[in-house]
């Protein structure tokens, strides 16, 4: 059974840090494309970054490029965000999400990445960004 634990969400002010974990069981996390997503209250949800599994190459939302990091322990089976700088408008539940098989493609010398194909979701955690 896939299984996707979140944890290291909470309150924090403008400015500050956090760093969420997602800890993987139920599959081989080590080869697996993973992303990160967001909902805020009353809007849609959004994809923050992604991690490819074949070679942990990696993408992020105009909206957080520069301050979030994306990476991944294959000896824990963890995948990690670190937030940097953050705003109050990266107030929103997070998601560690599984992405689908061949949501990341290779052609012309570059890896393009496909959002919105996932296939297993976590419970998602909370982050508040307030004064």
């Amino acid at each position: 059974e896939v299984q996707l634990v979140e944890s290291g969400g909470g309150l924090v002010q403008p400015g500050g840090s956090l760093r969420l974990s997602c800890a993987a069981s139920g599959f081989t996390f080590s080869s697996a494309a993973m992303s990160w997503v967001r909902q805020a209250s009353g809007k849609g949800l959004e994809w923050v970054s992604a991690i490819n599994g074949e070679n942990n190459i990696t993408k992020y939302a105009n909206s957080v490029k520069g301050r979030f990091t994306i990476s991944r322990d294959t000896a824990k089976n963890t995948l990690y965000l670190q937030m940097n700088s953050l705003k109050p408008e990266d107030t929103a539940v997070y998601y560690c999400v599984k992405d689908e098989p061949g949501s990341w493609a290779y052609g012309s010398g570059t890896w393009y990445y496909t959002e919105g194909l996932y296939d297993y979701w976590g419970q998602g955690s909370q982050v508040t960004v307030s004064s």
